[in-house]
């Protein structure tokens, strides 16, 4: 469950910076980065690194 979350994670830090440098999506690239932090924090707190 945990390298999901990572993979998920990447994925959408991906596709942030892909949107922010090559499109303009306006907040829709934002909620992708937020998304994606929130997914690696959710792994840390599972994992009890935090």
């Amino acid at each position: 469950m945990r390298s999901l979350l990572y993979i998920i994670a990447v994925i959408l830090v991906v596709g942030w910076l892909i949107g922010t440098f090559a499109y303009s999506a306006g907040g829709l690239i934002h909620i992708l980065l937020v998304l994606a932090v929130i997914s690696v924090i959710i792994g840390f707190i599972r994992r009890g690194t935090i």
